[in-house]
């Protein structure tokens, strides 16, 4: 089976800084991947110049085994944080912008993780609080059915309980063959939905594992993670 991304020998650089170098990665279809790395690290950057929005780095960067950008972004859904709206903008607003831009937007099942998510349609932006719009844009981001999500830190401003559940269930969120690359600072809260962890330092992938060989050498995926910062782990 084809792999859902190929990442080979991108470097980018922005306004003359070195921010990735020589960064290689392959995911495979199927996969909850982490994205990992300390503040700064990268994750972000990485994230946009995969879904077409970072411009102008060296290198290339296939989705489903394509590399222009109008062909990439069909393929991907991005937790992209609805900077392209006016505050004043309803929900239902924003589902019929979705609905006519994304060919793959499924209305019914955004209304059900509308539903799940408890988010009114005529709320504008502007009532939503950080952990409501955190909640749209999860909700935006799986009602259309990408072969690759790319979700990017998408929990921060959500409380503790309403977090657990929705990533309890990301995993019924996708269809089997879909990937989810996922930048997170809550690594407990993730690890048991991982096949894989990624880790971005010095610039470029560190390292590439399977979540279960991680687990076998290692009490959990967080010590495995903080200890390559420590110092304390080898890779």
């Amino acid at each position: 089976m084809e792999n859902v991304l190929e990442i080979k020998d991108v470097t980018y650089k922005k306004n003359q800084k070195l921010i990735l170098k020589d960064v290689n990665l392959t995911l495979q279809p199927g996969k909850i991947v982490a994205l990992l790395g300390e503040n700064g690290a990268g994750k972000t950057t990485l994230m946009r110049i995969i879904s077409g929005m970072a411009k102008n780095y060296r290198g290339s960067v296939k989705i489903d085994g394509f590399d222009k950008d109008a062909e990439k972004k069909a393929h991907l859904s991005f937790t992209d944080g609805l900077t392209g709206f006016n505050d004043s903008t309803k929900i239902k607003a924003v589902v019929d912008f979705y609905e006519v831009v994304y060919q793959d937007f499924d209305k019914s099942e955004f209304e059900q993780l509308r539903r799940f998510m408890k988010l009114d349609l005529e709320m504008r932006l502007s009532q939503l609080s950080r952990g409501m719009r955190e909640k749209l844009i999860i909700a935006l981001t799986f009602a259309r059915k990408a072969d690759l999500y790319l979700l990017d830190e998408p929990f921060g401003g959500i409380d503790a309980m309403a977090r657990k559940k929705i990533i309890n269930s990301i995993i019924l969120w996708k269809n089997d063959n879909a990937t989810i690359l996922i930048s997170d600072h809550f690594v407990n809260e993730i690890a048991s939905l991982l096949d894989e962890v990624v880790i971005i330092k010095d610039q470029t992938i560190y390292a590439h594992k399977s979540a279960d060989e991680i687990r076998s050498n290692h009490e959990t995926i967080e010590q495995y993670y903080e200890g390559l910062y420590d110092g304390d782990e080898e890779d």
